[in-house]
């Protein structure tokens, strides 16, 4: 699930830390839909009009040593 997703999330680090450093953007496909400053935010925003489990979010950490966590959304 989501491999689509974090593949592109993998090949665009450098680039996404550059503009959204300590966002989470939520990612269809390979496609950046959204960016918020929370999961929470994040999930409520995009399920007004896409299913839970349709999308995924990423964080990305404003430290790189910080270890970034996925949120997956399920049904």
């Amino acid at each position: 699930m989501f491999e689509t997703e974090t593949k592109y999330y993998e090949e665009n680090k450098a680039a996404l830390r550059e503009k959204y450093l300590g966002k989470r953007v939520v990612i269809v496909n390979d496609q950046i839909i959204g960016v918020y400053d929370s999961d929470s935010e994040a999930i409520s925003e995009t399920s007004k009009t896409m299913e839970l489990g349709k999308f995924c979010i990423k964080y990305i950490p404003v430290d790189p040593a910080e270890e970034y966590h996925r949120l997956h959304t399920f049904l």
